[in-house]
């Protein structure tokens, strides 16, 4: 039971962490650009520094991030491991829509085509 909590509390903060469109931005620079120095992530954002700490600070607690420190820069690389847990629970509902999806276009494909005025 106590592994159950422990997984939920996880998968909360992962998709707590998400749900900040700042947050998901910094997961996307991070994937295309690869690691990068706070400095570098903050000159995409129009927010001061510690601002966009504090974002970084959640992302690493829901294991979204890492930080590596060299020398006086911090270095932030995307952890996407965690990303399976939600691909995981959404997987279900790509299933319903693309089922629901599929019913639509055979719905269409029986309908007569309007005939041109």
């Amino acid at each position: 039971m106590a592994a159950t909590g422990a997984r939920e509390a996880a998968e909360d903060r992962v998709f707590a962490a998400l749900a900040n469109g700042t947050r998901r931005e910094v997961l996307r620079l991070l994937r295309d650009g690869g690691p990068q120095p706070v400095q570098v992530l903050a000159d995409h954002f129009d927010m001061r520094r510690p601002s966009l700490s504090e974002h970084l600070k959640v992302l690493r607690d829901a294991g979204l991030v890492s930080e590596q420190r060299s020398g006086r820069q911090r270095i932030y690389r995307l952890e996407a491991a965690p990303l399976a847990e939600v691909q995981d629970w959404l997987h279900p509902y790509e299933r319903f829509w693309r089922d629901r999806m599929k019913g639509l276009g055979e719905l269409l494909d029986r309908m007569p085509d309007d005939e041109p005025a």
